[in-house]
């Protein structure tokens, strides 16, 4: 669903992917008649135990979010990096896609979920503890966007919201974000793509599934300004705001925390190595324990006035030393450029 042009200025929608052509996958809207909810979801648990030694195989990762949050942008960048990717697929019939893409060889398979599907989200719960008796757990990528970003993009493509009807915009976004509100709370990855264009979200995608390496944490630093809010999708956020600031050192303000004379400024304040010491030190506790709960992503913000300078070292800083522990690491500065 999309992401409106021009990709320098939001996240651009793509054709529509089509699933490969290994076969039909039957729906209930193929039936001849009514197919009640039970009898899928007895259906599914059915043709998973059947096929329990297959499903082990695939690594699956459910696409969900916001419509004109970037669906299809992350689809298809997924579907660069090797996967093979399902879109508009009823939850109802997920887990025969995943047989038949362990039958045919397939070991990394993404599916998209939206509310064009809503008639049969009530069944994800099911097919997920379906799923899981197996050992295949799905992940879970949630993309999130802010109201008044989805209404320029939507506006912007002419397209209506799918839960619109004959009301406003608005209404249709509130009623979509109630729908996913369960799926948003148990995603593995968030992505807020308010501030994202379409070669940006590429990249945290490629970041989070480009890798061959299932069981490695992969870290997203997210330098920010408090003034412009919190990123909604962080893990957690941490506040460099008991630096000295550079902006009262003329010489210093201009610059960004890229800077060499900027990041010496801020990295020999007292108290500055024995954060990111001791930061990293919890980075490791929460490591192990993600880890062993199959979480495979963090997203962590660190956050001081305006997102210029002691964020923007800090955060450069505290990943050269996450990637000098060999820990996959990607640095995103939400608000330089802002100021």
């Amino acid at each position: 669903m999309s992401i409106d042009p021009p990709a320098d200025a939001a996240l651009a929608e793509p054709a529509p992917l089509a699933a490969a052509s290994t076969g039909p996958v039957s729906s209930p809207a193929d039936t001849d008649g009514p197919v009640a909810e039970a009898d899928i979801a007895a259906q599914a648990s059915s043709t998973i135990a059947a096929d329990s030694a297959l499903t082990n195989k695939v690594r699956l990762v459910v696409v969900t979010g916001m419509s004109g949050a970037g669906r299809s942008t992350a689809a298809n960048a997924l579907e660069d990096l090797g996967w093979y990717v399902v879109d508009n697929l009823p939850p109802s019939v997920l887990p025969d896609v995943c047989v038949l893409a362990a039958s045919t060889g397939i070991s990394r398979l993404a599916v998209v979920l939206d509310v064009r599907t809503r008639s049969f989200f009530e069944q994800l719960p099911t097919m997920f503890a379906d799923l899981g008796s197996v050992g295949l757990v799905p992940e879970i990528l949630f993309l999130e966007c802010a109201d008044d970003v989805i209404v320029r993009r939507q506006e912007s493509v002419r397209r209506p919201h799918p839960l619109q009807g004959d009301g406003r915009l608005l209404d249709g976004i509130s009623r979509e974000r109630d729908m996913l509100a369960t799926l948003r709370a148990a995603a593995d990855l968030v992505i807020d793509t308010s501030s994202l264009n379409v070669h940006q979200l590429s990249a945290r995608v490629g970041h989070g599934y480009g890798g061959s390496t299932n069981d490695q944490l992969r870290v997203t630093l997210v330098s920010f300004g408090f003034k412009n809010g919190i990123p909604v999708d962080a893990d957690m956020v941490v506040d460099v705001r008991f630096l000295p600031n550079p902006h009262w050192v003329p010489s210093l303000r201009p610059q960004t925390g890229l800077a060499q004379p900027v990041r010496d400024y801020v990295l020999s304040q007292q108290g500055a190595e024995d954060f990111l010491r001791r930061l990293q030190e919890l980075l490791q506790v929460i490591t192990t324990g993600y880890l062993r709960e199959g979480k495979r992503f963090v997203t962590i913000a660190i956050g001081c006035t305006g997102g210029k300078h002691r964020s923007t070292a800090m955060s450069e800083e505290f990943a050269r030393r996450l990637r000098d522990l060999g820990l996959s690491t990607k640095v995103l500065h939400r608000d330089l450029g802002r100021e």
